[in-house]
């Protein structure tokens, strides 16, 4: 089979494409005929600072993480797939797991879930990761609920629109952080309503929208100082959520306001092989929630083919995609 292959880390994005042999499903396994994926900020990093990352896999590598795509094959054994379901998850593209930038690739049945039927199965492989970690940050790590209220920094981004879209969907009161009008009105058409970070501050915007009490939960897709910002729009006893935590706080005001402090490390059950049930589950909530019309992704009207990745992540550098990029593999 075709696939890109990655044979060098850095910002050259050296991606090649090779002929290579085709993987077998083992049980517990399904080969899947790649439709879609996506580009995800860990994929780059995964791309330019793999050498520094303990699960980035062996060079050359096939990376994309998230895929969605045809089942043609399942494992020997007892399987739940078969053969012509259309599917999608987040399976791959780390350690020794073969990402979804090839025609075909093996996944972990536990990582992946029947996709949402109103979906075009190409544009489903932008859904896995952004979807898995919203919902693992708002309903398995801060168990919200309707009535309270919900702060997304980063509102329009990957994860950010679904959080917002799952948090009204809890029935939360929704407020975003953007850096646009533009992006604003992506988040009102969520559902949410937007704060122009640029033109209030954290005081400001605290008492403009909580009467200076705070938010019971913040979600931080942003990470380094803005979430010292985090802790700062958190309520008394609130708790704020955080997708990139690698970087040194002063966790006093957290002291101060007796705050919790969630951290969603998404990949953890790609790395360890714990856990990866609760991805195949939430990924059928997700397509749940699509098919009804409860949820809607963002996808970035530039597009790219597999063979494309490394103009893909170059765009991504760009800071001006909105929403998800989308990655093509086969119709």
């Amino acid at each position: 089979m075709k696939a890109m292959l990655l044979e060098q880390y850095g910002g050259e994005y050296a991606f090649a494409e090779h002929e290579v042999e085709m993987p077998e499903a083992k049980p517990g396994e399904v080969l899947i005929k790649v439709a879609g994926s996506s580009l995800n900020p860990i994929d780059n990093k995964l791309a330019t600072m793999g050498d520094q990352l303990s699960f980035a896999p062996k060079l050359p590598a096939i990376l994309g993480m998230d895929v969605s795509g045809v089942v043609v094959d399942a494992g020997s054994g007892m399987s739940r797939f078969r053969p012509g379901d259309k599917v999608f998850g987040c399976a791959g593209g780390l350690g020794a797991m073969p990402g979804a930038l090839a025609e075909y690739m093996v996944a972990d049945e536990r990582l992946i879930a029947p996709a949402p039927l109103r979906m075009d199965v190409v544009d489903v492989g932008v859904l896995p990761l952004v979807s898995i970690t919203a919902w693992l940050g708002l309903f398995c790590k801060a168990s919200i609920k309707a009535g309270q209220t919900l702060l997304v920094h980063g509102g329009a981004g990957g994860v950010g629109h679904m959080a917002v879209q799952l948090g009204v969907h809890a029935g939360a009161k929704v407020y975003a952080t953007v850096s646009s009008p533009e992006k604003g009105a992506i988040v009102e058409e969520l559902g949410g309503i937007p704060i122009n970070y640029r033109e209030k501050g954290v005081a400001q915007y605290v008492a403009d929208t909580t009467f200076g009490e705070g938010f019971d939960v913040v979600f931080d897709t942003v990470g380094g100082a803005n979430l010292d910002g985090s802790f700062q729009a958190a309520k008394v006893g609130g708790q704020v959520i955080s997708t990139v935590t690698r970087s040194t706080h002063d966790l006093s005001p957290m002291h101060a306001n007796s705050l919790s402090l969630h951290v969603v490390f998404m990949l953890l059950p790609m790395i360890s092989g714990e856990g990866r049930a609760l991805h195949g589950q939430i990924l059928k909530e997700i397509a749940g929630l699509i098919d009804t019309d409860k949820l809607a992704v963002l996808i970035d009207e530039k597009q790219f083919d597999y063979t494309e990745i490394a103009e893909a992540h170059r765009y991504w550098e760009t800071g001006n995609s909105i929403g998800k990029i989308a990655v093509k593999v086969s119709e």
